[in-house]
């Protein structure tokens, strides 16, 4: 692998850390509040290793996530981010390492042949925080609200109570990935450095608001979707709204591309695909008597479809070019693949849902739909097979808070619940 090391020292010893990133028994934030420990729903399930470090380790788990919740970074800058990633691993006797990039880490734990993946992302989003929780973020412009706080909490509580087991039947690799909320995503900065080599398998998880704390959803084939971006400007002379003929009216060019190329690809595209365009945003003239001279449009397409994501961008532009032919108005098309679908194969699902048996009982394991998100995980699944589960953080209770909005929140007993979950699932890989 190709890695830095991490030069800066930060303290190893539990005590020294437990003002900034919790301590056992009680967790207290900057305002002197302690808040009690949060129960391990699959407490007594075993291995005897992990029900050891997840009573003496658990609330430390909440502790790392609320400490990374009230201090989010966005991608590509997650500095502060990656040196409690590696201060906390340190702690164990792990060796981590430092991505080329500066943020991001990868360490190997145990030895062997085999080698399994686990990944959490560990960006936030650039979103002002609306939940007025205690520990909410301090970073104007900048929160978790996607949940990767969690999955990096998840994954080091995972890579502490695996280093605390007496032996592992191969290697678990963790992988903290930088900037999974930008396209086409920080997993190609992961794999450009090395970091599937030798890995046999890969897992992750993805919070999910909508399914029960206790709840992982798990499917085959496609789980989310290729998600593309379109940008399209749009030039003409110009000229005034009572002579059109005398120019090329580039509104109604506008117009035309945005009602009948997502029309047209509905014809041109199996609708079994889930493919859907979507326009975003339309920018074009400002007085109403004149025709404007330029426009831009923008938008997302999306498809479940790994055959269909490879045809779409020479699709797209033919049907543009056909479109706009008629109108005289200028074009220049810019199609930016961002990442695949993301396609779970069936013998890696089978081990995911014999790990999340283990770890929570059969009762645990539920379906889940296939969304038209982007998930950059995907990227992983084009070189190894591999993955994905949706953990359940609903506390059963009052309203649903969903994704990407200034109010998420989660019910962090899910946080137990992810760690048993990636361990089970690792050992699965491994047995």
């Amino acid at each position: 692998m190709t890695v830095l090391d991490s030069r800066r020292e930060i303290p190893r010893n539990r005590d020294e850390r437990a003002a900034s990133f919790g301590a056992l028994g009680a967790l207290v934030t900057a305002d002197g509040v302690s808040m009690a420990p949060v129960d391990d729903l699959g407490a007594g399930r075993g291995p005897f290793w992990l029900d050891a470090w997840l009573k003496r380790g658990g609330t430390d788990v909440v502790a790392w996530r609320r400490h990374m919740h009230a201090n989010p970074e966005l991608s590509r800058h997650e500095y502060a981010t990656t040196e409690l990633i590696c201060a906390v691993l340190r702690s164990a006797g792990l060796d981590p390492q430092i991505l080329p990039g500066g943020t991001g880490v990868i360490c190997d734990i145990g030895s062997g042949p085999t080698c399994v993946a686990l990944r959490a992302d560990i960006d936030a989003l650039p979103l002002t925080e609306a939940t007025g929780l205690p520990y909410s973020s301090t970073v104007e412009g900048a929160a978790h609200a996607c949940g990767h706080d969690a999955h990096t909490a998840i994954l080091l509580g995972a890579g502490l109570a695996l280093a605390s087991a007496p032996e592992l039947p191969g290697r678990v690799r963790l992988i903290f990935q930088p900037a999974e909320e930008v396209m086409p995503g920080g997993a190609l900065d992961v794999i450009e450095a090395g970091g599937l080599d030798g890995v046999d398998r890969i897992f992750g998880l993805h919070c999910d608001p909508r399914v029960r704390v206790g709840q992982v959803g798990s499917r085959i084939g496609a789980l989310t979707s290729a998600a593309d971006l379109i940008e399209l400007q749009l030039t003409s002379p110009g000229g005034h709204t009572s002579r059109p003929h005398l120019t090329a009216d580039l509104v109604h060019a506008l117009g035309v591309i945005i009602t009948s190329l997502p029309s047209l690809l509905s014809r041109r595209v199996d609708p079994r695909s889930g493919t859907v365009l979507v326009w975003g945003a339309v920018h074009a003239g400002q007085a109403a008597n004149a025709v404007p001279q330029d426009g831009a449009l923008r938008g997302t397409l999306r498809t479940a479809e790994h055959e269909v994501w490879k045809a779409l961008e020479p699709l797209v532009a033919s049907s543009v070019e056909s479109l706009l032919a008629p109108t005289g108005v200028g074009f220049k098309l810019d199609y930016r693949r961002g990442v695949p679908p993301l396609v779970g194969d069936q013998e890696s699902t089978a081990i995911l849902r014999a790990g999340v048996e283990a770890a929570l009982g059969e009762q645990a394991l539920t379906g889940t739909e296939q969304s038209s998100g982007g998930e950059d995980f995907a990227w992983y699944l084009e070189h190894v097979p591999g993955a994905f589960f949706r953990l359940g953080v609903w506390s059963g209770e009052g309203e649903m808070r969903d994704l990407h909005r200034p109010t998420f929140e989660l019910d962090e007993r899910a946080l137990a619940v992810g760690v048993r979950c990636m361990i089970h699932t690792a050992l699965s890989a491994l047995a």
